[in-house]
Formats: structure tokens, sequence, C-alpha cells
């Protein structure tokens, strides 16, 4: 059991990101965000694979959007899922 804690530390979440690659949804989350077209200006678009994370995570723990901003804030477990350092920019409720 201590070789399955240390290989997964991060627990499901772990092994989730170990199994899934998330990034195989990027293109169909592009196309479906209307992301293509780039040519409109405005601010740069959120990276659509970590926002669907976020999702995965409000479903599988039955997250709010203001739980959820808070719980990616304060897990390190769900920093690592989402690809983020702790210095890195984190959505807001209203983002999410």
């Amino acid at each position: 059991m201590a070789a399955f804690k240390s290989e997964y530390p991060a627990g499901f979440i772990g092994i989730c990101s170990s199994v899934v690659d998330f990034e195989v949804f990027r293109p169909t989350l592009d196309v479906a965000l209307g992301r293509m077209d780039r040519s409109k200006g405005g601010r740069p678009p959120l990276d659509a694979v970590m926002m669907f994370k976020i999702l995965v995570l409000q479903a599988l723990y039955g997250l709010s959007d203001e739980q959820a901003e808070y719980q990616v804030s304060d897990r390190l477990s769900f920093m690592r899922f989402l690809g983020l350092g702790l210095g890195d920019w984190l959505p807001d409720r209203t983002t999410i």
C-alpha cells in the first residue's frame, strides 16, 4: 500500500491526471468555445483545458463556483492537477 501512496500522492485526482490525457480535448474545446478566430482582438482567452479540468473537479467533488475557487487556491493537489504553481494566476468564481 505504501508504494501506491508514493506513486500517486494526490489520491484520486493524481490517478486521473496520470491516466487521462486532457490535451486530447483541446481541439474540441477550442472549436466549441470559438477560439479558432483570434482576429477579433480582446483579452486572451483562458486555457480551455485548465477550465475543463476545473469543471471535472466540480463534478467529482460537488463544488459550486465559489467552493471551486477556494479549493483550487487552497489545495495543492488541485493546483497540481490543473498544472498550476503557487505563484500562478488562479481563476475566480466569476471566471469559473
